[in-house]
């Protein structure tokens, strides 16, 4: 066989042959032989977000420099990391991301944590992970950027699924820490603050096992939340979650400088809130420790983080004073982010049960609809409604993490449309203000 032929053509073929073999043992390897195999090499490029004043913008890296503002329609599927950690699963988060970008959305919350001793826990202890696991969030991330997805990462929950702040407090008495009875030591506790840190350190220093990018290089994560739904179990602990929330922010900016950082609040005023009560939607909402003001204008929190639910926190409305409510929420926020936080305003969290009227109408509709005009005006007008990120979207055989606000956008049209038509407007906001932007995906609106 001729020398030079072999050369030319033989060997750079077995080359590709022996790349694509790797390649196949790199997704398709058994769970207990697990091959890790860079493959950045084929990740699309997409540039990291930052803010201007009260508008998210994109930052162009490249050489010509410079920015371009970028609006959010996303969604809330909290499972991912879960469904990644089991191969034969991991079909369902890249489907998940998959219909997401075909619906034009461009940001995903999930779940950057599991903690306690479960099978598929991140943290098993205080500074231990399950290497499994922390892989399932490495494929989600890889998977989020090829699809051209960003992703908001929960760093603990507040509640006591997936462990939460209790399980902290949990391991701290086992170790014999002197911690009171209360969840709110979670914040206060120096042993349990350590302990955060570390899992805040793990995680932002990660090193992905597939594409070989350290989390906090990675421009597919869009933000770091610090809390799912921070609360407290006393108003009195009020002024230590403002010290936390300061501390932690400060935390992860020490570590990671690139990458925004938010709270992760509901965005209840407190009690000290002047002309804001009304805007609660109880008198209870003031005693959970939280102010939306106060929180979110602490120093290395970037933008402001608001949920609505108006039919869990107003269940015995009717759908217009549930309108009505939801209506002056959004504005209330939105104002507050333009005149007093003077920062972007991202409501990540916006749920609604499937309840239809006798004309057929149906309610989820009717409120995200509300929160998606909002949103659109405020982007018209360059100012602090920067998104919505609707909860919580599902493919098939999920049915494990559905919940009462849970639904396969597939199988709700008329709420399927809606949410591809506010990703168009959105879009078309973006390329009007940004007509040499060319990285940002308009083909969906044509």
């Amino acid at each position: 066989m001729d020398s030079q032929w072999r050369a030319k053509t033989l060997y750079p073929f077995l080359g590709i042959l022996l790349l694509l073999f790797l390649l196949y043992l790199n997704f398709n390897s058994s769970d207990d032989n697990y091959l890790s195999f860079p493959i950045f090499l084929w990740q699309p490029k997409i540039g990291f977000v930052s803010t201007n004043s009260t508008q998210f913008v994109i930052i162009d890296d490249g050489a010509g420099g410079g920015e371009s503002a970028f609006y959010v329609n996303g969604w809330n599927s909290y499972w991912l990391m879960m469904e990644s950690v089991w191969s034969p699963s991991r079909p369902k988060v890249s489907e998940m991301l998959k219909r997401g970008a075909q619906m034009g959305l461009t940001v995903c919350r999930t779940w950057a944590f599991s903690d306690g001793r479960g099978a598929d826990a991140l943290q098993v202890s205080p500074g231990l992970f399950n290497e499994r696991v922390f892989r399932g969030l490495d494929y989600v991330i890889v998977e989020a950027r090829r699809n051209h997805i960003r992703l908001i990462l929960s760093l603990v929950n507040n509640l006591v699924a997936f462990g939460g702040k209790n399980q902290y407090v949990k391991w701290a008495k086992e170790a014999g820490v002197n911690v009171s009875l209360s969840d709110d030591s979670f914040f206060s506790n120096p042993v349990i603050k350590d302990y955060y840190k570390a899992y805040i350190k793990a995680v932002v220093k990660r090193k992905n096992s597939l594409s070989g990018i350290m989390y906090s290089e990675e421009s597919a994560i869009f933000a770091w939340e610090l809390m799912n739904e921070p609360r407290c179990a006393s108003s009195s602990s009020a002024p230590v979650l403002q010290a936390w929330i300061a501390e932690m922010a400060a935390y992860i900016k020490s570590l990671d400088k690139r990458h925004l950082v938010t709270v992760g609040l509901e965005g209840f005023y407190g009690p000290n809130t002047t002309n804001k009560s009304e805007v609660n939607p109880g008198i209870w909402a003031a005693s959970l420790g939280t102010d939306f003001i106060l929180n979110s204008a602490t120093d290395n929190i970037d933008f402001a983080s608001v949920h609505a639910y108006p039919d869990s926190w107003i269940p015995h409305a009717d759908l217009e004073a549930k309108t009505n409510y939801l209506s002056n929420w959004v504005d209330s926020h939105i104002i507050d982010g333009d005149f007093v936080l003077r920062k972007p305003v991202l409501f990540t969290e916006v749920g609604s049960r499937w309840d239809e009227d006798e004309k057929g109408s149906h309610k989820r509709d009717v409120l995200l609809k509300i929160v998606y005009d909002k949103v659109y005006e405020s982007a018209k007008k360059r100012q602090a409604g920067a998104g919505a990120l609707i909860w919580q979207l599902l493919v098939e055989d999920v049915d494990e993490y559905s919940d009462q606000f849970s639904f396969i956008p597939q199988d709700s049209p008329s709420t399927y449309n809606l949410i591809k038509e506010q990703s168009c407007r959105l879009k078309r906001i973006s390329a009007e203000n940004n007509r040499a932007n060319k990285s940002e995906r308009v083909d969906l609106c044509k």
